[in-house]
């Protein structure tokens, strides 16, 4: 497969919707970025990598840590973690209440924010060091030193954190929070203030789409019928309220980020991770959705 054109035609395709969704500047600091940033990297499990753009410029990953932070509780908790985090799709915005509050305080699935702030309390009561052992495990992940927290980001993020408080209040109101409501919003934060590239994103979830054998990284360790279900959560949750539409257009496991970017997976195939920062309604990339379903359609290659 010639994957350096088919990403070189997809540059050149999508440059059309390069004026399409505004940035996510209810962050303030996200609000900064020059919206008219596009990469992408590809690699592939025999060691290719293919790179178009801005593939190289750091962004802030935020909900794509997710992943991240999913993989290391499930390597403590196993299959326990789901008693207090749900699997399925919410069918309503990544940040609501309403939901939380009909379903006494068990969250949809681990990527809406509620969720994420259930599998941050877990990180937090499981490792001595929590946020040292989380960047460890995404620079091991990217074989990159380089990857950093973004502490400004992170305290733009609290400063303006009004609904994601109430709804941690509201997980520690129904007892699915055991620490500290500020200490599970403070690492919740810098985990999603994380800076990568597109390189480094690709390279980190390649782990996801070569489950060959188990995964074992900077301590964390997986088993391939864990890895399958991970990659399952992304392929019906990873989108916010749009998982739907992404499985149709594209049909690839993946998580998005409302710093622009999406991470995605065909297994046994590849990893690729896009950057654009301007987002639609739903909180994703408008050009990184596009460059997806570009190449999945110009390849021939999805789950489906």
């Amino acid at each position: 497969m010639d994957y350096r054109t088919i990403l070189e035609d997809i540059y050149k395709s999508v440059k059309s919707y390069s004026n399409v969704g505004k940035v996510a500047d209810y962050i303030p600091e996200l609000a900064k970025v020059n919206p008219d940033k596009f990469g992408i990297c590809l690699n592939t499990i025999e060691g290719g990598v293919y790179e178009v753009g801005d593939y190289a410029e750091r962004f802030s990953i935020q909900s794509i840590s997710k992943v991240f932070a999913l993989a290391m509780a499930l390597s403590v908790k196993g299959e326990t973690l789901w008693s207090r985090v749900g699997k399925e799709p919410s069918g309503t915005a990544f940040n609501s209440l309403v939901q939380l509050e009909v379903e006494h305080g068990i969250p949809r699935n681990p990527f809406i924010n509620a969720g994420a702030m259930v599998v941050v309390d877990i990180l937090l009561t499981s490792f001595e060091n929590p946020a040292e052992r989380f960047i460890g495990f995404l620079r091991a992940l990217s074989g990159s030193e380089n990857v950093v927290y973004n502490e400004q980001v992170a305290r733009s993020e609290r400063e303006t954190a009004y609904l994601n408080a109430a709804i941690a209040n509201l997980l520690k109101y129904h007892r699915n929070i055991e620490c500290d409501v500020e200490e599970v919003l403070r690492l919740y934060f810098l985990t999603c203030s994380v800076e990568m590239n597109c390189r480094e994103l690709a390279k980190a979830f390649l782990a996801l789409a070569d489950h060959a054998e188990p995964f074992r990284y900077a301590g964390i360790e997986l088993t391939r019928s864990q890895i399958k279900r991970l990659n399952a959560i992304m392929q019906t949750c990873g989108f916010y309220d749009e998982a739907g539409e992404f499985s149709y257009l594209v049909g690839l496991p993946g998580k998005s980020g409302v710093g622009g970017g999406i991470a995605a997976i065909c297994p046994m195939r590849y990893s690729v991770a896009v950057w654009s920062p301007r987002l639609n309604s739903k909180g994703n990339s408008v050009m990184g959705m596009k460059a997806l379903e570009q190449l999945t359609t110009m390849t021939d290659e999805s789950i489906f």
